[in-house]
C-alpha cells in the first residue's frame, strides 16, 4: 500500500513538520537566482514594481525568467529529496511507488494520454471553435530555446509539486493520521490554494480556483488507486509541458515563447466544470480499465495500517 511505504523509515510527525520548513527554505533559496537577476537589472529599489507573478514574467527575456522560475523548483526538488533521505531515512522508491521498483511506463503512458488530448483540445479551439482567439507567436530561435529549457526544467518542476503533495504529504499526514481521505482532501485543498496567487485566478476570478483544487484531488486518487506517483508524475509532466510550449498568454503564470498567443479576455465559465466533472473523470476511468483499479472504498476512505514490527525496529525508527 502507497501510504504505508512511509513506515519504512522515520515517520514521527514532528519530522514532517520540520522537513516541510527545510523544503520551504530551500524554495526560498532556489528564488534567490531570480530576484538577484532582476535587482542587477532594475536595482532594489526597481523591485517594488513587480509586486505579482504577471508582471514578474515580464522583467527580464522571457526564456530566462521562465528557467529562473523554474530553477526555484529544481533546488527545492533536491532539498526535498535530501530531507527524505536524511530525516526519514526513507528511499526514493518507496516515496515514489509501493512496487519495487518505479514503473517507469506507467509515467510514459499517462504522459502520453494528457500530452495528446491537451495537443487536441489547443488545436481544436484555435482552429475550428474560437480561431479568433489566438495569434500565431512562433518564433524559431527562442522557441528552441525555450523547448530546451521546457524538456529539462518542467519535470524537476512538477516532480517536485508530485513529490511534495501526493508523495511526501500524502504519506506523511496518512501514516500519522490512519485514514487515507484525511491526506487527500488536506493536500488536495492545499495544493490548489496555493494557486491563488497565480495571474489567471486575478483575471479569471475565484471561480477557476475549482480547477486547481479539482487537479489536486484527481492526481491524489489517482496516486492512491494506482499505489504510486507514475501516473500523477506523468500527467503533470505533460501538461505544463504542452501549456509552456503551445500556448501563452499575457495573464498566464508561464508567460513563454510558445507557438501560439491566446488574445481572447480570460472569463471563467462553464467549462470549469466541464473540467473537472466530465474530462477529469474520463481521464480515472482511462487509468482505472488500463491498470483494473479496484476496491476504491478501501484505497479512498480505509484505514492506513501501521505493520507489525519487532520491538527492535520500532526502538530503531522512533
Amino acid at each position: 500500500m502507497y501510504i504505508e511505504q512511509a513506515f519504512k523509515g522515520r515517520f514521527q510527525i514532528w519530522r514532517y513538520i520540520l522537513g516541510t520548513i527545510i523544503i520551504v527554505l530551500g524554495m526560498f533559496v532556489g528564488q534567490l537566482p531570480l530576484v538577484g537577476a532582476i535587482m542587477a537589472k532594475y536595482g532594489v529599489y526597481g523591485m517594488q514594481q513587480f509586486s505579482d507573478e504577471a508582471s514578474l514574467m515580464k522583467a527580464l527575456d522571457s526564456n530566462l525568467t521562465f528557467f529562473l522560475i523554474l530553477l526555484s523548483f529544481a533546488v527545492a526538488l533536491l532539498v526535498l529529496l535530501f530531507v527524505v533521505k536524511v530525516l526519514h531515512k526513507q528511499t526514493i522508491t518507496s516515496l515514489t511507488t509501493s512496487r519495487k521498483k518505479i514503473d517507469w511506463r506507467r509515467f510514459w503512458f499517462s504522459f502520453s494520454v494528457i500530452a495528446v488530448l491537451n495537443i487536441v483540445m489547443v488545436l481544436v479551439d484555435c482552429f475550428i471553435i474560437n480561431p479568433e482567439n489566438y495569434e500565431f507567436h512562433f518564433q524559431l530561435k527562442p522557441f528552441l530555446i525555450l523547448t530546451v529549457i521546457a524538456i529539462v526544467m518542467i519535470p524537476l518542476q512538477t516532480s517536485f509539486e508530485e513529490y511534495l503533495f501526493r508523495g511526501y504529504l500524502m504519506q506523511g499526514i496518512g501514516a500519522n493520521m490512519r485514514y487515507k481521505w484525511v491526506p487527500l482532501v488536506i493536500t488536495s485543498v492545499v495544493f490548489g490554494g496555493l494557486h491563488y496567487s497565480n495571474p489567471e485566478v486575478s483575471q479569471m476570478g475565484d471561480l477557476v480556483m475549482v480547477t486547481y483544487i479539482g487537479t489536486g484531488f484527481m492526481l491524489g486518487i489517482m496516486t492512491l488507486m494506482d499505489e504510486g506517483l507514475e501516473l500523477s508524475l506523468g500527467f503533470h509532466s505533460a501538461n505544463n509541458l504542452v501549456a509552456s510550449l503551445l500556448v501563452t498568454a499575457d495573464w498566464t503564470a508561464f508567460n513563454t515563447e510558445s507557438i501560439f498567443k491566446d488574445v481572447s479576455k480570460p472569463v471563467a465559465g462553464w467549462d470549469v466544470w466541464i473540467g473537472v466533472l466530465v474530462i477529469y473523470p474520463l481521464i480515472l476511468i482511462i487509468y482505472a480499465k488500463r491498470y483494473q483499479w479496484n476496491n476504491w472504498r478501501n484505497k479512498l476512505f480505509g484505514r492506513v495500517e501501521k505493520p507489525v514490527v519487532s520491538n527492535t525496529i520500532s526502538e530503531d525508527i522512533s
